[in-house]
């Protein structure tokens, strides 16, 4: 897994997001004024993505599965991709918990 640092254009240019060894996004983040920012925010899902209970499951309108993770003040700091079914959402959640703590930050 690989984090990747980003800045666009944006008033709130910087964002992450977190990449499985196929190159799949698994998790995203908001947008971020400050690059400080969104790395305490990279840190804060490395944490918080251990926890079952800062999970928040849901399903969009289109009937595809997806998670928050929140911090311990109830934000949410990073929201995943979009899943097919409730196992393949539970396979990445397995797949963030076991990889994000050693993942590379790339800019």
């Amino acid at each position: 897994m690989t984090i990747n640092l980003r800045k666009s254009e944006a008033k709130e240019p910087f964002s992450f997001i977190f990449v499985n060894a196929e190159g799949k996004t698994i998790v995203k983040s908001e947008n971020y004024a400050q690059k400080a920012s969104a790395k305490n925010g990279i840190e804060s899902v490395k944490k918080n993505c251990q926890e079952d209970a800062r999970y928040e499951f849901k399903e969009s309108t289109n009937g595809k599965f997806f998670f928050n993770i929140k911090s311990t003040n109830g934000q949410v700091v990073g929201t995943s991709a979009l899943f097919a079914s409730e196992d393949e959402r539970s396979a990445a959640i397995t797949e963030l918990k076991a990889d994000s703590a050693n993942a590379e930050v790339t800019e």
